[in-house]
């Protein structure tokens, strides 16, 4: 597969982790670590995947994901919701705002790449969904 990712989340070695685990799958990793610059960067980035922590500084990875959705050049742009909160009142919030999937951390590198691929093949019309 391939493509470009960005990778909103603040913390340093989780970012790193996820990076890591993406780039060596032959994605291009951007990251970035405000919730409150979060939207610019996407803008600027153009990326074909959003990977996005829930818990951010600045603003919540739920507002910019209800954000997303709500711009026309992001409404269809593949998310994926990372968190710490594993109840699941966060992951439906989530579902409705317009995530189309949501891992708990920890999660395995397997689960993760399994995860980027399935949005990224249906974002490109070649999966089954």
């Amino acid at each position: 597969m391939g493509g470009r990712i960005l990778l909103i989340e603040d913390e340093g070695n989780i970012l790193e982790a996820i990076g890591f685990i993406l780039s060596r799958a032959g994605w291009e990793v951007q990251g970035h670590g405000n919730g409150a610059t979060a939207l610019e960067a996407v803008v600027r980035t153009a990326p074909d995947l959003v990977v996005l922590d829930v818990m951010l500084p600045g603003r919540s990875g739920l507002e910019i994901l209800r954000d997303l959705r709500g711009q026309p050049g992001t409404a269809s742009l593949p998310v994926l919701m990372l968190t710490a909160k594993g109840q699941s009142k966060d992951r439906e919030t989530a579902l409705e705002l317009g995530a189309d999937a949501y891992l708990t951390k920890p999660f395995s590198n397997a689960e993760l790449l399994e995860t980027v691929t399935r949005l990224a093949e249906a974002r490109a019309g070649t999966g089954p969904g």
